[in-house]
């Protein structure tokens, strides 16, 4: 699978346009899934500006792209626990950023069918960092419908990619598609 730190999955023939609009921005390949392509990028935070500002101007643009989504942490795993050591390992790291806040992980999985399930992963995730922040005394609280925060887990076979979204950035990135509304 290739490296890649930018997950993208386009509406049905999408491509060219997807392909046209964001190859400035890096290598993009295609992947094993319907409608799922992967790009390494050098330059997560002027993708992210760029694209904002494209889709302000041309809102058209969400008619072929569904989601393009940065990570700023990926791996590779084997299997369902090392997935799952790895994964909180990450996640672990942004219990500061959460210390009080309403907050959920989640998961889009493509592959790994049947070893692993993106709920059982999001929940077990969440309560990893509930524990966490509890034991800190900074407890936090799961809210998937006006959360300060969302963690964003994507699969792509056995290579996983995550990242931290504020409040504030899930408003202005609506090409993220992390939150319902």
């Amino acid at each position: 699978m290739h490296d890649w730190n930018v997950i993208i999955t386009i509406h049905e023939r999408g491509f060219r346009e997807t392909i046209r609009l964001l190859e400035p921005f890096g290598s993009i390949n295609r992947t094993d899934y319907f409608n799922v392509l992967v790009m390494k990028t050098d330059d997560i935070e002027l993708l992210k500006e760029t694209l904002w500002r494209e889709i302000t101007e041309s809102p058209g643009i969400l008619n072929f792209i569904s989601r393009v989504v940065p990570v700023t942490d990926t791996f590779t795993f084997q299997n369902k626990e090392e997935f799952e050591s790895r994964a909180t390992g990450i996640v672990l790291q942004w219990v500061s950023r959460l210390a009080g806040k309403r907050f959920h992980v989640r998961m889009h999985r493509r592959g790994f069918k049947r070893r692993l399930s993106s709920m059982d992963e999001e929940r077990l995730l969440d309560d990893v960092l509930l524990q966490e922040l509890e034991t800190k005394g900074t407890p936090g609280k799961i809210d998937f419908d006006n959360p300060d925060a969302v963690i964003a887990l994507e699969t792509v076979g056995q290579r996983a990619g995550i990242s931290f979204w504020t409040h504030a950035e899930l408003e202005n990135y609506p090409f993220l598609g992390l939150v319902e509304g």
